[in-house]
């Protein structure tokens, strides 16, 4: 069993794989902010992170023929779903964009504190590992 086994560490590259998406989400959200009839996406995230990697619930969405097939961490996408902001334009534009940008600081508090956790926990491993006195 390697230190990237652990449940508190598949956790918590779970959590930063569905924040990374969610920020692409964000992104293109905000890209289209002036396409007529485009409606917000935002992921539902899921209760439990690590069973959901475990569980091979995340695929990868190919939108074309040409993408590349990969495995891994990296390639794992989440579906999104339409959430429309709280406006829509007459153009049937549902995208504001600063909903948008508090999203994106909430994705990245979430973000930081799911890295700091992360570094701890590090941290707290090489420390038990450490022979006594050193």
């Amino acid at each position: 069993m390697g230190v990237a086994d652990l449940p508190l560490l598949k956790s918590i590259t779970g959590r930063l794989t569905w924040l990374d998406e969610r920020q692409r989400v964000i992104a293109q959200n905000v890209a289209n902010a002036d396409t007529p009839g485009y409606v917000a996406r935002d992921l539902k995230a899921p209760g439990d992170f690590a069973s959901t990697l475990n569980a091979g619930g995340l695929t990868m969405a190919r939108t074309s023929a040409r993408h590349l097939s990969s495995a891994g961490p990296a390639a794992t996408r989440y579906t999104s779903e339409a959430s429309p902001d709280s406006e829509t334009t007459l153009d049937g534009n549902a995208v504001v964009v600063e909903e948008q940008m508090l999203k994106m600081a909430e994705s990245r508090m979430a973000y930081d504190a799911a890295i700091g956790l992360y570094q701890k926990s590090l941290a707290m491993l090489r420390m038990a590992a450490k022979p006594p006195g050193r």
